[in-house]
């Protein structure tokens, strides 16, 4: 999963003409007048106008201690920092800091509420700064700096959820897999989550062997994404390395239907209906696999043993003779690919004792001595 590059507003764009009536005297006028013409026109012009506007209602301690004229203060020169990204107002470099200190000044004096409207504009432009260095450093790989710069934008905006999206694709590539899934969690709560965040977030669960987990985040997943081939296959992995083959079953119907050439998911059905003892549909699923590939050397041999499986199931002598023909050429055909397996061929041993094939039997009894003297 990517970070994406796009800087997602934070902020809700604000009328400053609707602050007039707040304006503490015909002072701060001219700071509203010129950020109404600023959103009005979009020319840096005004914006810096209003700076210096701002700038000149601060002159005596009494000033600096009003709070009125500091919050319009704050929301002009975050306006600034949010806005003028490559400055070309050239303003000092000093100005973000200067900005933050105010901002986490005002936001805990007593009487504060007043401005909520104007806090929460100010703080949703800092925190869009503050996302944006992030991305510059992720850029750059410079995860630590990233990670700095993202949790400042999340203290502002703590709403802001894709933050936290962010921040858990940077743990995830750091390989701090615990904190990553900290961050996915919170993400996975919201009501639709995208599919490449279940995805990755059940991922991580069980790279971290919580399976128990995984599976949860999966089934909610399938909720909203119910065809999504690399979910159903997750979740039929789970059960099927739990060796769960009833609960298997049904998931492999809608995972047959829509990867009905992936020799993974083949194979994990005909395994699973070998399991069940549905041996005709086992059947069937591992001839599909080595259709697609006659190389492989698992489904050959499992059909052999399943025709030896069937061949102990029936009572009639010509379908008895069937299975064990079947049985003995698919078996031989996986001895010939791995000539050592011993798991083979005490298969093959099993087999030639039943069709009393003395001659083979002999054969196959002495390779296996060969191999464990």
């Amino acid at each position: 999963m990517a970070v994406r590059k796009k800087i997602v507003l934070l902020i809700t764009c604000i009328c400053f003409t609707s602050f007039i009536a707040k304006a503490q005297s015909e002072v701060m006028k001219d700071v509203i007048n010129n950020m109404a013409l600023f959103h009005k026109k979009n020319d840096l012009k005004y914006l810096g106008d209003a700076k210096r506007s701002v700038d000149a209602t601060i002159k005596t301690h009494s000033d600096s201690s009003d709070m009125g004229k500091l919050v319009y203060k704050a929301m002009v020169y975050s306006t600034v920092l949010y806005t003028d990204s490559l400055n070309k107002l050239n303003f000092p470099d000093t100005m973000l800091m200067q900005t933050t200190r105010l901002v986490n000044r005002l936001q805990v004096l007593h009487k504060i509420y007043r401005y909520n409207l104007e806090m929460n504009y100010s703080k949703g432009c800092l925190a869009n700064v503050y996302q944006r260095k992030a991305f510059g450093f992720y850029s750059i790989n410079n995860y630590r700096q990233a990670i700095y710069n993202f949790n400042i934008a999340k203290k502002y905006v703590p709403a802001a959820k894709q933050i936290n999206v962010y921040l858990a694709d940077i743990y995830y590539k750091l390989g701090n897999y615990k904190t990553a899934v900290v961050y996915f969690d919170t993400v996975l709560m919201s009501k639709n989550p995208r599919l490449e965040h279940v995805q990755t977030a059940a991922n991580i669960y069980k790279t971290l062997g919580d399976t128990t987990r995984s599976l949860e985040i999966i089934q909610k997943g399938l909720e909203s994404y119910p065809e999504d081939k690399y979910l159903l296959f997750e979740e039929a992995n789970i059960y099927n390395n739990r060796k769960n083959y009833a609960l298997l079953k049904p998931i492999l119907n809608n995972l047959v239907e829509i990867s009905s050439n992936d020799a993974n998911v083949l194979f994990m059905a005909a395994n699973c209906f070998d399991h069940l003892n549905e041996l005709d549909r086992a059947e069937v699923f591992y001839q599909k696999v080595i259709d697609i590939n006659n190389t492989d050397y698992d489904p050959i041999f499992n059909l052999g043993l399943l025709y030896l499986k069937k061949a102990s199931k029936v009572k009639k002598q010509d379908e008895y003779l069937a299975n064990i023909n079947q049985s003995q050429t698919w078996l031989e055909r996986a001895q010939e690919m791995a000539p050592n397996n011993e798991v083979c061929l005490k298969a093959l041993q099993m087999l030639y004792l039943q069709s009393g094939n003395q001659n083979q039997l002999n054969r196959v009894n002495n390779k296996l001595k060969q191999l464990t003297n």
